[in-house]
């Protein structure tokens, strides 16, 4: 596969996996053996394309209107790296918080591998979850 035809993997998976929960377009795209770093302290490796599928709905039952937006996609080999901007309001449970109703905004960057043109491999994600928290208030802003 080409970069380009590898970008355009991570932009569907962006528009209709992420913004518009269509979960089964992860079993096109991604491998069956896929792996994905921890995003936090204390989370698990995730494994399969079932752990993503659930990452993306505990993240869209957190924040039901979760909106990605893809600000650059850079490719070299069989790598993608992704910046996006991602917004959403907190109607439900996430990671032991109740729903606030607060909206959040942030920005996240991850870093994937491809195998057989397919996502394989997510080494490194990167989300500004601090600004997030300090937005639906657990963690106080600093001045």
């Amino acid at each position: 596969m080409s970069v380009e035809s590898n970008k355009e993997i991570i932009r569907r998976w962006i528009e209709e996996g992420w913004n518009c929960g269509n979960l089964d377009i992860a079993d096109e795209l991604y491998s069956v053996d896929f792996a994905a770093e921890p995003m936090m302290e204390g989370e698990a490796q995730l494994r399969g394309i079932e752990a993503i599928k659930e990452q993306v709905r505990e993240m869209r039952v957190a924040f039901p209107d979760l909106h990605f937006t893809v600000e650059h996609l850079i490719a070299e080999g069989d790598t993608v790296v992704g910046a996006f901007h991602i917004e959403g309001t907190h109607h439900g449970q996430l990671w032991g918080m109740p729903p606030t109703g607060k909206r959040v905004s942030f920005r996240v960057i991850d870093i994937w591998r491809f195998r057989g043109g397919k996502i394989a491999e997510r080494p490194l994600a990167v989300a500004d979850f601090l600004r997030a928290l300090q937005q639906v208030g657990v963690v106080p802003r600093l001045r």
